[in-house]
């Protein structure tokens, strides 16, 4: 079993800068990569799927794989001619257990893809010893609740669920295995 060998935070404000940190993502990540994202429904995870695809220059909209289970999304060219890695993105969110991962297949294309699990954590680790483990966390509540204005926890999430896009996320990026023991995931955060 592979260490945590590097680790950071950071905050997301909006949508954007949830593309924007996938966006960079993109600029490290190689095929064979994988990446776990965990988070609550709305937390970001599609949408920083989102900016990982566009910055990769993938063929198809990157939604939410939630019905599909698994999308692959082909490399468009380049303007030099080259092509980067296909995306694979898995929603894991409805599957059983490790033998309906593995009836994905996904070890096939996991050599020359980019790997992104959905809802992979206690799942998708037995993929590879080397990863890359995003939590994203999504407010509970509103600026009203968190500075104890109103008390009114059950009102102020049903303000969030009725905007899942409202407020800040907050990212933890760990890099597991030897892969990520010389990428700096601090100047991916940077702004």
């Amino acid at each position: 079993m592979s260490d945590v060998v590097v680790r950071t935070e950071t905050d997301l404000p909006d949508a954007e800068a949830t593309r924007a940190l996938g966006a960079a993502l993109a600029g490290v990540l190689r095929a064979g990569d994988l990446v776990i994202l965990t988070g609550d429904l709305g937390a970001g995870k599609t949408t920083l799927t989102q900016g990982l695809g566009a910055a990769l220059g993938i063929r198809g909209q990157v939604a939410s794989p939630t019905f599909i289970v698994a999308r692959e999304h082909p490399p468009l060219p380049r303007e030099d001619g080259s092509r980067g890695p296909a995306l694979v993105h898995v929603d894991a969110y409805r599957l059983g257990g490790l033998g309906e991962l593995d009836a994905l297949d996904l070890d096939s294309s996991l050599d020359e893809s980019v790997t992104v699990v959905e809802w992979g954590r206690g799942l998708a680790e037995a993929l590879t010893d080397d990863r890359l483990e995003i939590d994203l966390e999504r407010p509970r509540g509103t600026a009203a609740s968190a500075d104890g204005d109103d008390g009114d926890a059950a009102a102020d999430d049903a303000d969030v669920e009725a905007d899942p896009g409202a407020g800040t996320r907050h990212a933890t990026l760990r890099g597991v295995g030897p892969r990520w023991a010389d990428v700096d995931l601090d100047a991916l955060t940077a702004r």
